[in-house]
């Protein structure tokens, strides 16, 4: 596994993560978009395991 690969699949998935709460009215800073980014970082990092094996 490519360290460079889980790296982009983590940023990837926290930006993401980090933005989908401000789609619906919540700021950027607030502690939804906080859980969203660790979620959007995991969840990246999973898709790159689960398509690289």
């Amino acid at each position: 596994m490519d360290k460079k690969l889980v790296m982009l699949g983590m940023i990837i998935g926290s930006t993401l993560g980090s933005y989908i709460p401000v789609w619906f009215g919540v700021s950027l800073f607030s502690f939804s978009s906080v859980i969203g980014t660790f979620v959007g970082g995991v969840f990246g990092i999973w898709v790159v395991f689960r398509f690289s094996n």
